[in-house]
């Protein structure tokens, strides 16, 4: 049906386009002998690009199918003929001028297609129904008869004609579906052919966006370096070198003094002073090491969110589990192959970090996570019911997950109108 209206829409845009077309390529060679003649031609030529708009947004409303737009008019410098020279030699204008031209018997015949065998259809199935309100005609005996006819004595007015009629109906719809979706089909190769940016086009978006992905792989790498040495420095390492004074305190200590004056209360004072020292600095330390790579997802990325959501609970690690102050959440996992080391790594750090800004600042009181592995992707989903409003704003947590997702080419998407609920998709490969 969505076909169907697509088909019914996009007739008269065609019509429309066509004539735009030849408006243009007759109108500009015609005035090139006069001043107006080739700036009119490149003006309509770059008007084009507005019917491929239309035209991919037509598309990716009604059949779903998103093609990039092609890389916008930028002409070398400024000035009336340096923009004239660009929209002469715009591609893109030109391939959506061939669109629009191809387009128009597409159009038509798509068009004719659909109503002829939408309406032929139902109306063959629908006969009996109104049949009966159709006038009273004779044959040539004389005989009244009230139905359809073909020529001057056949009439579908009795039970095994109209029987035909419904099954012809029948067959007419039933072939429509392909003919159609065959029809659009080749529309939508137009549309990702000429409309959409080139080979070469998307090489080179394809390029820059390796670039941007290796430096900023680069610039986390860095970052989790400096905050390793940070917390190593502020914390473990001032823990041990309180440990190491109060012990060499306790040295120099048994080594001058004699039985009757040693102080027993300080050096045991002391002593426990360095126990705890080395023991806060062992609870360092493995917060450390948890946050550089947790130890449980040695047992893969299931294992890792089921302990996530009990952590979170507080109880056991179950399928359907409370959260961090009653909150349940709905963990479901599907995954019919291991992601490789680093991408269970990303997407356990990624839930880790929605699932605590749901509790925390989307006061959530029912969060989902769901993680489907297929076609060599995995796809984590965050849904909450909290107070929405979540944005990707510069410095924020979530732009910091994109940064981090983008290192693998993996993209992360955001729903959160105001009120909730939030819903966020993050894509990941399997491999990398």
């Amino acid at each position: 049906m969505r076909e169907v209206g697509y088909t019914l829409v996009c007739f008269p845009l065609a019509i429309i386009g066509f004539v735009y077309v030849v408006v243009a390529l007759s109108t500009g060679p015609a005035l090139a002998v006069t001043f107006l003649g080739i700036p009119l031609l490149a003006t309509m030529l770059v008007g084009a690009r507005g019917f491929g708009t239309v035209q991919r947004a037509l598309a990716a409303e009604m059949l779903g199918d998103r093609v990039a737009p092609p890389r916008p008019l930028r002409p070398c410098s400024r000035g009336v003929m340096r923009w004239v020279r660009a929209g002469l030699r715009d591609g893109a204008g030109w391939r959506a001028c061939v669109y629009l031209l191809v387009k128009f018997p597409l159009a038509i015949t798509n068009f004719v297609v659909t109503v002829a065998f939408c309406s032929a259809g139902l109306g063959g199935v629908t006969y009996p129904v109104w049949q009966r309100y159709l006038p009273v005609q004779h044959d040539s005996a004389g005989r009244p008869h009230r139905g359809a006819s073909f020529g001057t004595d056949y009439f579908l007015d009795t039970w095994p004609r109209m029987a035909m009629a419904v099954a012809a109906g029948a067959v007419l719809l039933y072939l429509a579906r392909p003919l159609i979706h065959g029809l659009v089909g080749l529309d939508r190769l137009l549309i990702r052919g000429l409309l959409g940016p080139t080979n070469r086009q998307l090489a080179a978006e394809r390029m820059h966006e390796l670039e941007l992905t290796r430096a900023s792989a680069v610039d986390d790498s860095a970052a989790a370096l400096r905050r390793i040495e940070r917390d190593l420095h502020d914390g473990a390492q001032a823990r041990l070198v309180s440990m190491a004074m109060n012990l060499g305190a306790v040295r120099e200590q048994l080594a001058t003094a004699d039985g009757d004056s040693l102080d027993l209360d300080r050096t045991r004072s002391m002593v426990d002073a360095a126990h705890r020292d080395v023991k806060e600095a062992l609870v360092e330390l493995r917060d450390l090491a948890r946050g550089i790579h947790p130890p449980i997802l040695d047992h893969g990325l299931e294992a890792a969110l089921e302990s996530l959501a009990a952590r979170g609970a507080g109880a056991s690690t179950t399928t359907t589990s409370g959260g961090a102050g009653g909150q349940p959440v709905a963990l479901h996992v599907d995954l019919p192959q291991r992601p490789s080391a680093a991408i269970e790594t990303i997407a356990y750090f990624c839930a880790a970090e929605l699932f605590t800004n749901a509790v925390k600042h989307g006061r959530a009181d029912e969060i989902r996570i769901g993680v489907i592995g297929r076609a060599g992707r995995l796809r984590l989903t965050v849904v909450d019911d909290g107070t929405g409003g979540a944005t990707l704003e510069p410095g924020g947590g979530l732009t910091g997950l994109v940064e981090r997702v983008r290192t693998v080419d993996g993209w992360l998407d955001v729903t959160s109108p105001p009120g909730g609920p939030t819903r966020i998709t993050i894509d990941l490969p399997l491999h990398a």
